[in-house]
């Protein structure tokens, strides 16, 4: 029977003057599980005790709006428009509730908000040209003999060194009783001093690091004596590259690519692979 019907039912039992315990007995005699609760019978009892003759659902005020296919092209429209635009300013525009909105937003036109990833330079259309032309050419560059290319393939980067790790907030949570207050600790955990790395490396492993002494920058002067200092180590640790030019990659800080340094990369005989603007997401 449908919620209705038994609402009519309910009616007739109760002009017959049964009781609400009487009802429920006969109705689950009938119906057994599908029989609505006594507490749904003590409230259209109550209904009916107040003079309500109806057994259909009251007309409400919030009643959900009908979604039909033009507010879900405007709520389309919107956040082409703008796309850091609110599910609750979308709501207050179309008129609807923000329930509806979510179900329109991610049933009706797939759609999800994420936050936006940060990154160092927004390339023009010029800069993503060359960033493919360059990915281009150093993948023709691998796939011509990828094991040599890896033999003679050496990178450097830079980065802090931290001399400790301060504890975190989530390192520090601890498990506490019911009624207890929350832990306090004082703060004694200073921020952790850092010196520059610079990091020469390839395929088997790190070639050399070098620290920078506290209160000095790299500039392209020290960057071409880190360059000697790695001909000599190569010597060392990769006597195979004596005899073969290595194939050097670096980023494009001012260091890098200063006279100086260009000069000194020409005289150790390094083929210098290309690196794209503002792209340090390809470091490896």
């Amino acid at each position: 029977m449908e919620k209705n019907e038994f609402r009519a039912v309910i009616k007739h039992f109760y002009l017959k003057k049964w009781t609400a315990a009487q009802i429920k007995a006969e109705l689950n005699e009938v119906h057994g599980n599908s029989a609505p609760a006594l507490k749904t019978i003590y409230f259209w009892i109550n209904e009916f005790k107040r003079g309500r003759t109806c057994t259909e659902d009251e007309t409400r005020s919030g009643r959900p709006v009908e979604i039909t296919l033009d507010i879900v092209e405007k709520i389309h429209g919107m956040i082409m428009e703008n796309r850091r635009m609110k599910v609750r300013e979308i709501a207050e525009a179309v008129g609807i509730s923000t329930e509806r909105v979510h179900n329109i937003l991610h049933e009706k036109l797939h759609v999800k908000k994420l936050c936006t990833r940060w990154v160092p330079r927004l390339l023009t259309l010029d800069q993503k040209r060359m960033r493919k032309d360059v990915s281009m050419q150093c993948l023709a560059m691998f796939k011509r003999n990828p094991q040599d290319f890896w033999r003679r393939f050496v990178t450097v980067d830079e980065t802090w060194i931290h001399y400790y790790t301060p504890e975190t907030k989530q390192q520090s949570k601890q498990w506490i009783m019911s009624g207890e207050n929350a832990p306090k600790k004082a703060k004694t955990v200073l921020s952790a001093g850092k010196v520059m790395a610079t990091v020469f490396w390839d395929s088997q492993g790190i070639i050399l690091i070098d620290y920078l002494q506290k209160d000095k920058t790299i500039t392209g002067e020290y960057y071409a004596t880190l360059l000697d200092r790695l001909k000599e180590e190569l010597k060392k640790k990769r006597p195979r590259l004596a005899c073969k030019k290595v194939l050097f990659h670096q980023d494009n800080t001012p260091s890098h690519k200063s006279t100086v340094a260009m000069a000194k990369l020409h005289e150790l005989g390094y083929e210098l692979i290309p690196h794209p603007p503002y792209s340090p997401d390809l470091a490896p």
